[in-house]
């Protein structure tokens, strides 16, 4: 369980790493931030879910009951995960928090370091 949520959660962190450094950085709305995000880290993060799927799935063909049921376990959280990271976590991001907050901390970044908008 550890390890499935662990995975999920870095998926989630890569995603808003890029998301915040698009934002604060380069000035970019939440939307095209994350049209970013996607471009430079979804595909790697999609890939890397798909691959410990497959990998972890194949536990299901284990002769011992406890493996299988782990490798169908950890198959459905490491795909249910990614997909979370990379189309629900974004979505409750906009609702909660929006260009707003971001537009503050860019201002503020901003100002400390003398530059204009």
């Amino acid at each position: 369980m550890a390890l499935g949520v662990g995975v999920g959660v870095d998926y989630g962190i890569y995603l808003f790493e890029r998301i915040k450094h698009e934002m604060l950085h380069t000035g970019l709305s939440l939307k095209d931030a994350y049209t970013e995000a996607l471009k430079q880290r979804g595909t790697a993060s999609l890939f890397t879910s798909v691959t410990m799927t497959i990998s972890v799935g194949t536990w299901y063909f284990s002769a011992l009951k406890f493996q299988a049921d782990m490798g169908i376990l950890l198959a459905f959280m490491f795909l249910v995960n990614v997909f979370g990271a990379i189309l629900l976590a974004p979505a409750l991001a906009a609702y909660l928090v929006g260009d707003k907050t971001f537009a503050k901390a860019r201002a503020k970044a901003l100002a400390e370091s003398g530059e204009h908008a």
